[in-house]
């Protein structure tokens, strides 16, 4: 008998941010263990006995990943051994769109190596968990190394503003929805409305006086808001 899969781990990424779910299973690839494998993953032939045939994971890790796109360290190894897998239990092959961080790796850092612990080293993050090739602390530290390839903490950051921006809009839109039932008398003279005015003409089209001028009414109830 030839390779078998051994363990699938993976992660879920939203927005390029973890999502918090992830899928995780041993799998019973029914061989002997090679001691070079062995020596990799530190599973044993033992300990993989009990643990379900691919065949019985199968619908609940398609299930998982449905069409997402995935992100794999060197994809052509793990699809090639994913639909070698599916073939046996009677499935197509994985038809998802595949991101390949070596090439990334390669592309952004020409001539350097790109294995996953020369990466870890080179944006400092921690690896020191990575005593063994473990499929789910894999897809965690990968999910960190993407974000670093794709532009770094600038991206989940700009991601993070964007959230709370819009979070800020739909606040505000509340609550100047909540007061125009009632909006309040203009306490202003005709002057400083007039003052108020070319102040908010200065501030632009995105600022909050501008964007919500039509919710917060005309005239003298936008001044007294």
């Amino acid at each position: 008998m030839g390779d078998r899969l051994v363990e699938i781990g993976c992660v879920e990424l939203i927005n390029h941010i973890p999502s918090g779910r992830h899928y995780h299973v041993y799998i019973n690839p029914q061989r002997s263990m090679p001691e070079e494998a062995f020596r990799v993953h530190g599973l044993s032939e033992d300990f993989l006995a009990d643990k379900p045939l691919f065949k019985a994971v199968t619908a609940d890790f398609l299930d998982f990943i449905g069409d997402a796109p995935l992100i794999i360290h060197n994809a052509a190894f793990d699809i090639g051994f994913l639909n070698a897998e599916l073939e046996r239990a009677g499935h197509r092959p994985l038809g998802n769109p595949v991101i390949d961080t070596v090439m990334l790796a390669r592309d952004k850092h020409p001539g350097a190596r790109v294995s996953l612990d020369a990466l870890c080293k080179h944006y400092g993050i921690d690896n020191s968990r990575r005593t063994l090739h473990g499929a789910l602390l894999d897809s965690e530290i990968l999910a960190e190394v993407y974000l670093e390839l794709i532009g770094g903490k600038q991206v989940s950051l700009a991601l993070i503003a964007e959230t709370r921006v819009s979070g800020a809009d739909a606040i505000a839109t509340r609550i100047v929805a909540a007061r125009r039932p009632v909006p309040l008398p203009s306490r202003l003279l005709a002057d400083e409305f007039a003052a108020h005015e070319k102040l908010v003409a200065t501030l632009g089209p995105e600022s909050i006086w501008a964007k919500y001028a039509d919710v917060m009414g005309g005239g003298d109830n936008v001044a007294a808001q």
